[in-house]
């Protein structure tokens, strides 16, 4: 009976194996911050992607028309600023923080959909989106005054949403092996320029997730590099193990929002402070928010 339990729910099985490795990615990537940029985290994050996708293309080949190239670049360029917002993020504030502001991408992408590509939302889908920026109000605690931490959790997830609502289209004309190769490719070589152009200038504060010099890593930092490759692997193998295995992808998606839970008990092991009474609740209405429209896909 436990066997066939376990094969009924394999892909909430696997997702929440993804969320655990996704949180572990983060943790080794706010390990890093200590020591080093989200420039040069996000730089390393993807040059070994790069070279793994590369393969795969002239191993397999891929099946694409081709066209709307600008469309691909700037999913890749999209994508990548995001990311760096992210790992900014998680070197600046707690990792269940910024992981929970990262999944404000879901909230705009259901906003983008009914906007821009006529999306009907019913009425759970709309309250799930409402209730989930009211998350991020609490959180945020306007009271306390309007963060930088603030602006690039926000800056985060409104662009990773606008990369996600591109693929929409480009799935159209290009293989999925060379939309990611146009995000690796960016993550590689606009953290690369990044890195040199602050060779010859000095970086405002306030652009300083996008420019930072080159550090070369220590030892240790190596090994956190190499292992927050190694889970990020894992997490990408097993968020496409979940969704194949589920015959219903909201239940699969409604489970991805663990990993906040477990990023907070990772985060609070690192030296991440309690969440206080307010940030708690905005925490938990994000991830009710999330399981709503999850749901109603």
């Amino acid at each position: 009976m436990n066997k066939r339990f376990l094969i009924r729910n394999l892909g909430v099985y696997y997702m929440l194996l993804a969320s655990f490795y996704f949180a572990l990615t983060g943790a080794f990537a706010k390990a890093l911050g200590g020591g080093m940029s989200s420039v040069e985290i996000s730089f390393f994050r993807n040059v070994v992607g790069l070279f793994i996708i590369l393969w795969a293309i002239f191993k397999y080949g891929h099946n694409s028309k081709g066209g709307a190239l600008f469309l691909l670049f700037m999913r890749g360029f999209v994508g990548i600023i995001a990311m760096m917002a992210f790992f900014y993020n998680i070197a600046n504030m707690g990792l269940a923080e910024a992981f929970t502001f990262a999944k404000t991408s879901a909230m705009f992408l259901g906003l983008f959909g009914a906007i821009f590509l006529k999306e009907k939302l019913g009425f759970w889908a709309w309250f799930g989106i409402l209730i989930g920026f009211l998350g991020i109000v609490f959180i945020m605690q306007p009271n306390l005054g309007f963060t930088k931490n603030h602006f690039m959790g926000l800056l985060n997830g409104f662009l990773a949403a606008v990369a996600y609502m591109s693929v929409h289209e480009l799935r159209k004309a290009y293989d999925t092996k060379i939309i990611v190769l146009s995000f690796m490719l960016s993550g590689t070589l606009v953290p690369l320029f990044c890195m040199v152009a602050s060779e010859f200038f000095t970086v405002p504060i306030y652009l300083d997730f996008l420019f930072a010099k080159f550090i070369m890593p220590t030892p240790k930092m190596w090994i956190f590099i190499i292992l927050m490759g190694v889970f990020g692997l894992l997490f990408q193998t097993y968020m496409t193990k979940a969704y194949a295995a589920s015959r219903h992808a909201g239940t699969v998606a409604a489970v991805a929002y663990s990993d906040i839970i477990f990023t907070l008990i990772i985060g609070i092991i690192m030296g991440d402070s309690l969440p206080n009474l307010m940030a708690g609740f905005g925490i938990i209405l994000v991830i009710v928010s999330g399981v709503i429209v999850a749901m109603q896909k």
